[in-house]
């Protein structure tokens, strides 16, 4: 069993990835279920085989601590840590290959609380995966590129899991676009030549500064393309995952 969890800043396309790539599994006939971490969530694009909302309510919260939104949302993340073992017990029970994660719309929820990383060591660390969402506008700069460098190594050094970046809603770009943020994630000399080539200020200070430290650990690694709207993208994920876990084996076929 495969534990994929999908990270990425709000608005980023999580649920929607989350839903892309579980219909691509079905329609492959592959075996894979859906968890959703996200007790704020309103209305997902997919029905959730596990839910922590089954657990966790915001409302519920809200009215029992006496707090909003936000703070809510803060403490539904500590909650969930205590019925781990309960949806450990449920997502057992369905003996699929694949389990894919849609963690909560706010990043820092999951990555920074100390519920993200007990969550992920208590389904099996040694089976997850973590797919890093590329928000598409944002990496479209040289400058909020290296941002979402920054924050996958955080993600990555955080967790200590494989790792593969995905740049979601690539529909949404240009094909010119696309081509230089996929061509930044595999040369970051490129990347570096960019930056030189902005109006010299502190932003652009800073991010070769940043980019050095990147190259230092060796952030540098192919990005995949994908778009939920139009499923591409989903067997570039499936293979990636196969490869780091498998050796690139298939899956058997139900």
């Amino acid at each position: 069993m495969i534990n994929l969890y999908f990270i990425g800043s709000a608005g980023s396309g999580k649920s929607s990835l989350t839903n892309a790539f579980f219909g691509w599994m079905e329609n492959q006939r592959y075996d894979a279920i859906t968890v959703n971490l996200d007790p704020g969530i309103e209305k997902a694009p997919y029905v959730p085989d596990v839910d922590i909302r089954d657990w966790v309510k915001l409302d519920e919260v809200m009215e029992e601590y006496d707090v909003g939104p936000n703070g809510a949302q803060v403490l539904a993340s500590d909650l969930i840590a205590l019925n781990i073992d309960e949806m450990k017990e449920i997502i057992d029970s369905f003996d699929s290959d694949y389990v894919i994660f849609d963690t909560p719309g706010q990043m820092e929820l999951f990555v920074l609380r100390q519920s993200g990383k007990f969550l992920i060591d208590t389904l099996g660390a040694d089976q997850s995966i973590i797919g890093f969402l590329y928000d598409p506008v944002i990496s479209k700069t040289p400058s909020g590129f290296i941002s979402l460098m920054l924050q996958a190594a955080s993600v990555q050094v955080r967790f200590n899991v494989p790792f593969i970046n995905i740049l979601p809603k690539s529909d949404l770009l240009t094909e010119d676009e696309r081509n230089r943020i996929m061509n930044w994630s595999m040369n970051m000399a490129d990347l570096e030549d960019e930056i030189h080539n902005e109006a010299p200020s502190m932003q652009s200070q800073l991010s070769i500064e940043f980019l050095s430290a990147l190259k230092s650990f060796g952030a540098n690694q192919n990005i995949i393309p994908a778009s939920s709207t139009y499923g591409s993208g989903m067997e570039g994920i499936y293979n990636t995952v196969q490869q780091i876990y498998f050796g690139g084996e298939d899956l058997r076929r139900d």
